[in-house]
């Protein structure tokens, strides 16, 4: 199995966490690699990412071209996590993570929000954004690349 392109972004700024929601759309989770650590003020979900960059590069009909790479997205200075919709039970559901976004409100104090298809958000409040993306090795082949067409969702 080829490499996925390896990524080590971090991201202090609302520019930067739009360019790491960009590596982790459609990115899959287990509820069971997301890991709230009160006590360290950190946050951290292991994912499969898909390598957007690689399926961008792919030839037109070449599923191979397609993969997943074990990626973990760490969040520090976090004072509080909230979720909504999202069951937290079931350790073994996939979540599909659809965009993570940063939104000031006392600067430097914001809201880090994770969205995840089926309306299910995690909610961070962080004393400043210090957000570190980085890819762990492990890398498997995706049978489909996601498809955000409009016809797809029509």
């Amino acid at each position: 199995m080829d490499s996925c392109v390896e990524l080590k972004l971090v991201a202090l700024d609302k520019d930067d966490m739009d360019v790491v929601s960009a590596h982790v759309q459609d990115a899959m989770v287990r509820v069971a690699d997301i890991f709230w650590q009160p006590r360290d003020h950190r946050f951290v979900v292991a994912m499969n990412r898909f390598d957007w960059i690689s399926a961008a590069e792919a030839k037109p009909d070449s599923k191979a071209d397609y993969r997943r790479c074990r990626t973990a997205l760490r969040f520090e200075r976090v004072l509080a996590c909230k979720t909504r919709n999202l069951d937290q039970t079931g350790k073994d559901a996939r979540l599909n993570l659809l965009a993570v976004e940063f939104a000031e409100t006392d600067s430097p104090a914001g809201i880090v929000t994770l969205t995840f298809s089926g309306g299910g958000v995690i909610r961070l409040d962080v004393e400043c954004l210090e957000a570190e993306l980085a890819d762990l090795g492990e890398v498997t082949t995706a049978a489909l690349c996601p498809d955000h067409s409009i016809a797809a969702t029509a």
